[in-house]
């Protein structure tokens, strides 16, 4: 991000955003794509519905150290619909081994968030989004975009909400900023971090029928982090320094809008402008003090196809989950795309969100909500 960082990006995308965690300063020369030699059409490993039914996976992200309920390299997954296929409505967190789990069981609950009792206000009560980080010191930090019925007229501004390793809600942030929090990156420094979100209900977004609103928004949020039993993160402060991005209710994904973030060793960060179909770069991330507007484009078209999900890989490649197909696309720092890789032909269009890479760089991790499933793409799998 910025160049003291010494920490891991915790790079949520699914829509994306889907997470991970990678290390910073990668070599500024571009190495061979990283999906390149991935294998196409990879089987799922884990399901990610949990015991009261909760479905359509959203946010990924990787633990990074162990302790309470977490396991270091294990995976959470957050859960968008409830056991209905109500979206805005689910409230569970589940944790998958980075082995998998039994597709045909049932996903280890880390959390089932309780709106009655949050510790603060959540506009809306809860439905868990991509937005989803997990922090060193054990915290893990959720976004909601709640509705009652799972239509976008009920939609509430929603809240970030803060978890211990134990899975129990220690706070809950709303306002400055936070309406519908869709999804999330971090920058994590051991004793504070930076959280990245793009917000999508900013406007006249729910009412009458779906039309394009331009005032969606990225928004930095600064906290401090204490060691798990010494309090709950705090809210230092909140700037925007992304606006004017295009957002609209719509009946099959409740809302589009800037969805996936990613943060680059150079301190750009890239956000996956869904409805004008690019990934926009914001310089300076950490540190400007006012907003950017929709950013520079990076890259525009091409192989991108209603981006969602968005994370960075090792070599400072991004990686783009599209929602109006089942495929990834490879994009440089350079806004070069460089590989389209089609990884789900069963269900496509509106199937994938977040994606992580491996800890060990040694494949790509993504969820599935087309038959909610976590699946793995590594090299010299067989195609199934």
């Amino acid at each position: 991000m910025i160049s003291h960082l010494r920490a891991r990006l915790a790079v949520v995308s699914a829509a994306g955003c889907a997470c991970a965690f990678l290390m910073v300063g990668a070599a500024a020369a571009h190495a061979a794509p990283f999906i390149g030699p991935l294998q196409p059409n990879p089987s799922p490993i884990a399901t990610t519905v949990p015991s009261n039914g909760d479905v359509n996976p959203y946010g990924i992200v990787t633990v990074p150290t162990s302790g309470g309920m977490l396991h270091q390299g294990s995976l959470l997954v957050s859960n968008f619909n409830n056991s209905l296929n109500q979206q805005g409505t689910g409230t569970t967190i589940v944790q998958i081994p980075a082995g998998g789990n039994d597709v045909n069981g049932q996903a280890t609950v880390f959390a089932q968030i309780d709106p009655k009792t949050l510790p603060g206000p959540c506009p809306g009560g809860v439905g868990l989004t991509t937005a989803l980080a997990a922090l060193q010191r054990g915290w893990v930090i959720v976004g909601s975009l709640p509705t009652t019925d799972g239509s976008a007229a009920t939609a509430g501004a929603g809240c970030l909400i803060v978890l211990n390793s134990h899975g129990q809600v220690a706070a809950v942030f709303s306002g400055q900023g936070i309406n519908g929090p869709w999804d999330m990156t971090a920058a994590d420094y051991d004793d504070h971090a930076v959280l990245f979100v793009t917000n999508v209900l900013n406007g006249d977004v729910t009412t009458g029928a779906p039309h394009v609103v331009r005032q969606g928004t990225v928004l930095r949020i600064e906290l401090s982090v204490p060691e798990q039993g010494q309090g709950a993160p705090r809210r230092l402060a909140s700037t925007v320094i992304g606006s004017g991005f295009p957002e609209t209710a719509d009946p099959g994904a409740l809302v589009i809008g800037p969805t996936g973030v990613a943060l680059g060793h150079n301190g750009t960060l890239y956000v996956a402008d869904s409805i004008d179909n690019r990934i926009a770069a914001i310089p300076d991330a950490v540190q400007r003090r006012g907003s950017a507007g929709t950013g520079t484009d990076l890259s525009v078209g091409g192989s991108l196809n209603d981006p969602l999900g968005l994370t960075a890989v090792p070599d400072g490649d991004l990686i783009a989950a599209n929602g109006n197909d089942g495929n990834l696309v490879e994009i440089t720092p350079q806004g070069r795309q460089v590989v389209t890789r089609t990884v789900d032909t069963a269900t496509g269009a509106g199937s994938l969100f977040g994606l992580v890479p491996m800890p060990d760089d040694s494949g790509l991790y993504f969820v599935d909500d087309g038959d909610n499933t976590l699946r793995a793409l590594i090299a010299g799998q067989n195609s199934q």
